[in-house]
Formats: structure tokens, sequence, C-alpha cells
């Protein structure tokens, strides 16, 4: 989270002509080629910009001067409006049509990349990206179009919608493999000077490759606008306290809870008003159903689970090994080829019209991946990694398409103004699923390490010869400068609690591995309950009027 936010497009136009209109030539290959790359870079510079700061909050925080805590709002900055702008999109885009859209959208986005340029400060820093959060968000909308433009009606749900769901997952590893090279040319400039050049490369696309734009119909209304900004308020309200909860701590500091306060007021007053509309902008009781319940659960367990690599290994080299990410350059190659891997494999099994058994492999995948990174310790490399985190990378591009086909088809099947109430759920278990997956795990190795920290401790008695010992033998490096007995002893004390610390530290990441392990084998217990469930109801419907015909 990922994490990672949340890029899903107005899919409205995937919706096949009527039947009285001719069906569409297809597109000649070079030039669905074009388009596909297109999506890609759209994908990458709102991806990158996303995850450049993120991704870099430690060595940044200098350049700003800010501390650790305060490096974090940058975080929180750009997703409080970040998360909810997909939702009001749909609506806009219906409206004012694609071509306007796409033009007012990447010329904000070019002047949010400049303004980067600028920062000198913490204050700065967080105004600019809370405009680039704000200027990001259609990106990946037209991302998402521009790969749904490049194939025919019948593919779109399948091949179109899995090339896209990979796309969201390659900014990450991209990340961290150019992070180093920028950083040595200008830190926070070095950064954002490529954002800026991504953003400028991307302009003259919508005027090159032109999407196909649907008609346009006033569906914008006052009310709309109310249920937004209440939804607005109560989504970025809770992505700030997801963000700087932890290092805050979610019960030290009041404003957390008057934070949280206000987002369950917000929300809860935007689906009373939806609920009293004849036209409401989110479907109340549609989201509530079984079905959307269903796939609100399987998505959120999703960036759960995904977050073991977007939360957790993206932290632990450098938290509890202390390596850097030139030292990581092969993992996160590593992840880049099999998320890849994944998601054109995934497209070939769609085609067959596979769905719960991708998501079972996908599962099964990633769950062996977390045990495996459950192994870890002080002394485990990337090298070590490279086959767990392949499944996960593996794993996670195969099991988010399959289910944001049946969501778009249960969208369409009520109806286009369903298509807000599906973003609503995508944004929240997307944008707002990667921040709970960064909390929750963020939150656990933090208690667990106080609890493994204060076991070893009890441990450490000088009185032990063997802890005698290792004293000795930390301390006496430096022997020939220090010439105090107590202060040498003093000295090793302090080496030997670093490792008790750091070893705390690694059992809490593995603590954390293992859990998101049991989440995926609890997750592929209740898939194959639900699977079992439904081939069990379909014989007894299959059985049922033969039993009515034979009793007359």
């Amino acid at each position: 989270m990922s994490g990672e936010p949340g890029p899903i497009a107005n899919a409205e136009a995937t919706v096949a002509a009527p039947a009285v209109q001719a069906a569409p030539l297809p597109m000649p290959g070079w030039k669905m080629l074009l388009y596909i790359l297109a999506s890609v870079l759209f994908f990458l510079t709102q991806g990158l910009g996303l995850n450049l700061a993120l991704a870099n909050l430690t060595q940044i925080q200098g350049s700003i001067a800010a501390t650790t805590t305060e490096s974090v709002w940058l975080s929180a900055a750009y997703m409080a409006p970040n998360v909810s702008l997909a939702i009001a999109l749909v609506k806009i885009r219906m409206q004012y049509g694609v071509r306007n859209f796409a033009e007012v959208s990447i010329i904000g986005f070019v002047v949010a990349s400049l303004l980067n340029l600028f920062v000198s400060d913490l204050q700065s820093a967080v105004v600019v990206r809370f405009l680039s959060g704000i200027a990001a968000a259609p990106l990946s909308t037209l991302g998402f179009l521009y790969m749904l433009e490049a194939f025919e009606p019948a593919r779109k749900m399948t091949i179109g919608v899995s090339l896209a769901m990979m796309n969201t997952l390659l900014a990450a590893p991209i990340t961290r493999l150019v992070s180093p090279s920028l950083l040595d040319h200008g830190e926070w400039r070095g950064l954002y000077t490529l954002e800026m050049a991504l953003a400028l490369l991307v302009m003259p696309i919508i005027y090159l490759l032109p999407l196909t734009p649907p008609p346009r119909v006033k569906v914008i209304v006052f009310g709309d606008i109310i249920s937004y900004l209440l939804v607005a308020i109560g989504f970025g309200c809770l992505a700030v306290v997801l963000s700087v909860g932890r290092l805050y701590w979610w019960l030290e500091v009041p404003w957390l809870g008057v934070l949280s306060a206000i987002s369950i007021a917000s929300l809860t007053l935007a689906a009373v008003i939806e609920l009293r509309r004849p036209t409401p902008l989110i479907d109340v009781r549609w989201l509530l159903s079984p079905a959307i319940l269903h796939l609100t659960g399987i998505l959120l367990l999703f960036r759960i689970i995904f977050g073991e690599q977007s939360a957790i290994i993206m932290t632990f080299y450098q938290n509890a090994v202390g390596l850097l990410y030139d030292q990581l350059s092969m993992l996160y190659w590593i992840i880049l080829v099999f998320t890849i891997f994944g998601g054109l494999v995934c497209t070939v099994l769609m085609r067959y019209g596979l769905s719960w058994q991708i998501q079972f492999a996908a599962l099964v995948m990633m769950a062996a991946g977390a045990f495996m990174d459950a192994q870890v310790t002080t002394l485990t490399r990337p090298e070590q990694m490279f086959l767990s985190q392949a499944l996960v990378a593996a794993g996670a591009a195969l099991f988010l398409p399959p289910s944001m086909s049946e969501g778009f088809k249960a969208a369409f099947s009520k109806g286009p103004p369903y298509l807000v109430t599906f973003f609503v759920v995508f944004t929240f278990t997307q944008s707002i699923g990667g921040l709970i997956a960064s909390a929750f795990y963020g939150t656990l190795i933090v208690i667990r390490e106080k609890f493994h920290s204060a076991v070893l401790t009890e441990r450490v008695l000088l009185t032990d010869p063997h802890v005698a010992q290792r004293v000795s033998q930390l301390s006496s490096s430096y022997g020939k400068v220090i010439g105090d007995s107590a202060l040498l002893k003093g000295e090793g004390l302090a080496l030997l609690g670093a490792q008790v610390t750091r070893e705390a530290n690694t059992l809490a990441y593995a603590d954390a591995f293992l859990v998101a392990g049991i989440i995926a084998v609890v997750s592929l217990a209740g898939l194959s309950l639900h699977v079992f469930y439904r081939f069990i109801k379909a014989r007894l419907a299959d059985d049922r009027p033969q039993t009515v015909a034979s009793n007359p």
C-alpha cells in the first residue's frame, strides 16, 4: 500500500455498444501498443508521485528541516485529498467530457510537479504535497481509460482490467530502484525533477492519442456536492489518522480522537443524506448488500495480505538490518519482474473465464511467501528472500483483476450510476485499505518489539558467565582508547543492549510476516467455503425443478 492508492477509472466507456450500432473496427496492433504504453506511463507518473516521498522520508527529512515524526505529514497531506477524489471524478468526466477532463488534469499535475522544485521547508512541502495529491488523482483514471481504449469491448473486462491492475503495482518497486540516483542528484528536488519530467511527457498524449468520448450527460446536482464533501472530509480525516497515528501513538494525543470522531460523523451524515435522496450519489443500500459486502471484504483482505510486501519488507531491511536501497536493487528487480509475470499470466487465465481459481492460486502463493519470510533473522539478506517475494509479487498481480472484473460487472448490471458506489468500495479498500495495512503492521511491530525486548532483557544478567563474556568481547575493541574499566564495561553493556534491540526488532518483523501468512490462510479457507457453498447451492437449484416435475 501499498498502502499503495487505488486507481480506477470511469468505466462506463466499457459498456458494450447497443446492438443497433455497428461493431467498432478493431484497433491496429501498432496503435493498440501505443495506447497500452500510454496507460503504463500515466500509471507510473501517478505512482511515482505517490511513492517517491513515502519511500524516502528518512533521506529527505534533512533537506526540509523535519524530524522523522514531522516528515510523515508529507504522506498524510498527499493521501488526505487523494483517497476520495476518484469518487468525484466519475461524474465530472461524464458531465464535462473526457478531453476537458484530461486537459485540466494534466495541466494541474504539471503545475503541482513544478511547485515541488521550490520547496524549502516542511510547511511548504506539506502544502505542495496536498496539492499534488489532488492533481495526481485523475492520472490513474486516465491510465485506466487508456488501457481499456486499446481493447475491444469483449476483452475490456478481462485483458484490459488485468493489465491495468498490474500497472498499479509497478510504481512501488520502480521507486526503490530509481531513488538512489535521484537522491544523489539533488535530494528532494532530484526526486521531483523526475516527476515533473514524466508530467511533461504525458501531457502530449491526450492530444496525440485521443480517447473515445462518451456522450456528455448532466449528472451533477447540488446534493452530490454536499454528499461528496462529507465523504471527502470523512475519508481525509481517516487517512490522516492512519498515516500519523502510529508515530504519535494512537491514544497519546487527543487530536487523533477528534479526527476519528469527525471522520465517523461525516461518513454517517453522508450515509443518512444519501438514504433519503431519490437519486443518490452513493447507493448505500446496494453498498450494504451481501454481494458488495463480500467484495469489499475480499479487496480489503487483499490489501492487508499484500501489506506483507508493501508495508513490511520495504522497511525490514532499513530498520532491522540497516541496508540501503542500492543494496536491495536485485530484490526490487525480482519483485518488478514477477509482478509483470503474474499480471500477464492473469490476462491469459481470465480469457478462459477463471476467477476463484486464480484467487485460490494467488492466496496459496502469498501465504507461502509470508511463511517463508517469517523465518527471518538479523543475518537474512535479500538473496534469501528472492523466492518468497517473487511469490508474493506474482500472487498480488494475480489476485486483484478477477475481483475488479466482478465488481465492474455488478455495477454495470445495476446501471452506470452505480459506478460511483463501486468507486467508494474500491477507494476504501485500496487507498484506505493500504493505509490500514501499514498502520496495522507498523503498530504490531512496535508492540511485538517491546514484548521481545522485555523477554530478552530479562535474560541479560551480568551474573551469567555467558553474558559477562559477551560484554567483555564487545568492549575489547575499545580497550586501547578507554582505560577506565568501569567505562569500558559500560560501553560493552551499551553494545549488548543495541544487539538485544536489533534482535527484538527482527523477531517483531518475523511476527508480522507470520500474521500476514495466517491472514492469507484464513482467507484461503474462507474462499474454499464460499466456493463449496456456491457449488451446493447450484446443485440444489438444478435438482429442484426435477423434484417439482416428478411430484405435480
